[in-house]
């Protein structure tokens, strides 16, 4: 396996981190984790704790192929979000390559449990199209998770550099994040949240991955970083802007996979201010064009009649109007360019994606 590169099925071999031994009671106080059920939280990573008579300090076991903070080296910030950054680590006896999010929250405590069930979530999950999760950690309000290295970036970074990506290769990136969506709705039943082109990544190898579900989203929507609001959610669907009574589904990611294509395509956010000015003046602007005005859509006079109608399909103010990611992956934009065999991986390096060298 190259270096830096990391596949789904990769299968670490590490000696386990000791074991300790805090009592109930003095776990809590010192606030050094959380804990939900027999799920413990806390600086040696996600931990299954045994159940105990009360007053009996509880037996703690590592999860397999456990990662400790301690056996990692940092090399360089290879990304910076609201809340925390993202680092390129190392680790010291096997030389492998990692990313290390880390994301500083004061974590208020009806979150615990509901984050330490993401995290295990997140651990669980094993996709070609989502970025493995191999070990969280939650030490003095930092949730800190170790990553698969993705070289290439996200496709926002990518999409920086081109501006626009032609319509072949935009199916094949399209196909490989609806495989992934597929995975997280319809096998894990998890709705991603915060799809956006940023939470999309991409390396060397031409492959796309589904990152920041779960956890990130949920500290993100708690964090009361008002001045943030406009950049996290503009991509969200309208029955979640308006809170509508019936809740929202995973139908509300693929609303975000149409903004995305879209911008993908043309090169600019869907929604423009009235004005016509370079942003939006408050996020009730946006939230009013998002609810009441009709749904983008792509210019037929600029592409074929399959990627238009792909948007359309995802771009149904009605959630109940909206494909499914089953129903997505087999229309026919995403298989119209099959026979052109497209290659994601010259198409990232050639178009002048800065791969993350080491």
């Amino acid at each position: 396996m190259k270096k830096g590169c990391l596949g789904p099925n990769l299968k670490l071999t590490l000696p386990l981190p000791p074991t300790h031994h805090p009592s109930f009671p003095t776990f809590l106080n010192e606030g050094g984790g959380f804990i939900d059920e027999n799920l413990l939280v806390n600086a040696d990573g996600v931990l299954i704790v045994s159940q105990t008579e009360l007053g009996t300090p509880p037996p703690v076991k590592a999860l397999d192929n456990q990662l400790s903070l301690a056996d990692i080296d940092t090399i360089k910030v290879i990304g910076k979000g609201n809340g925390g950054i993202v680092q390129l680590v190392q680790h010291k006896w096997t030389n492998q390559f990692f990313a290390l999010k880390e994301i500083r929250m004061t974590i208020e405590e009806p979150m615990h449990k509901q984050i330490a069930r993401e995290l295990k979530i997140n651990q669980s999950a094993q996709c070609p199209y989502v970025v493995v999760y191999y070990q969280s950690f939650y030490n003095n309000g930092v949730i800190s998770i170790i990553l698969e290295y993705m070289d290439g970036g996200s496709l926002e970074d990518f999409l920086s550099i081109v501006k626009t990506i032609p319509e072949p290769y935009l199916a094949a990136i399209c196909k490989q994040v609806l495989k992934g969506l597929i995975y997280l709705h319809h096998e894990k039943h998890i709705i991603h949240r915060d799809l956006k082109p940023s939470n999309l990544l991409i390396n060397h190898r031409g492959e796309v991955k589904i990152t920041d579900f779960g956890v990130s989203a949920i500290m993100e929507t708690t964090s009361g970083l008002a001045n943030t609001f406009i950049g996290t959610y503009i991509y969200m669907s309208p029955e979640r802007i308006t809170g509508n009574p019936g809740g929202y589904n995973y139908r509300s990611d693929i609303w975000s996979l149409g903004l995305i294509l879209l911008k993908c395509a043309t090169g600019k956010f869907p929604y423009t201010p009235p004005d016509k000015k370079e942003g939006w003046e408050n996020i009730y602007q946006l939230i009013e064009v998002i609810v009441e005005k009709p749904p983008p859509s792509a210019p037929s006079d600029q592409f074929s009649l399959e990627f238009c109608s792909f948007i359309s399909a995802c771009l149904q103010k009605n959630p109940k109007d909206r494909k499914s990611a089953q129903d997505l992956v087999r229309h026919p934009f995403i298989s119209m360019y099959d026979d052109l065999d497209v290659d994601l991986s010259a198409y990232f390096s050639n178009g002048g994606s800065t791969l993350s060298t080491i």
